[in-house]
């Protein structure tokens, strides 16, 4: 419980850092953001075990992957008025990948995933 509650506290205070503090959302014309091919058939790809949050503190001092709001921010090129709802590390494939759950303004969840040692958005679903 308190892992939960600790990864909660980082990821508000992450998506409060790359909003630019509370109230501030800058609104963005959706033409400026990047577009990614969405998957259209079936959920997210599947990924293997997420870490941790004494997991993900080690792997980000050790700097074995980019720091949780880059990878926030990185999501927000590409679903940028969206709030993000959760951010998790996990294994995929053969690397980690920072897994981003979004709340777009029309209800509807997305998930982008980004990453993690590179900060490069790898997909959106």
């Amino acid at each position: 419980m308190r892992h939960a509650l600790a990864l909660l506290a980082l990821s508000l205070t992450a998506a409060a850092l790359v909003a630019g503090g509370p109230g501030t959302m800058a609104e963005e014309p959706a033409e400026s953001a990047p577009r990614l091919a969405q998957a259209t058939a079936g959920p997210p790809p599947r990924l293997d075990a997420c870490l941790s949050a004494a997991d993900l503190r080690e792997e980000v001092s050790e700097k074995r992957v980019i720091e949780p709001v880059a990878a926030i921010r990185a999501a927000r090129t590409v679903i940028p008025r969206a709030e993000i709802q959760r951010a998790s590390l996990c294994r995929h494939e053969d690397g980690l990948v920072y897994m981003l759950t979004a709340l777009r303004r029309d209800g509807h969840f997305v998930h982008v995933m980004v990453d993690a040692k590179t900060g490069q958005v790898a997909g959106q679903y």
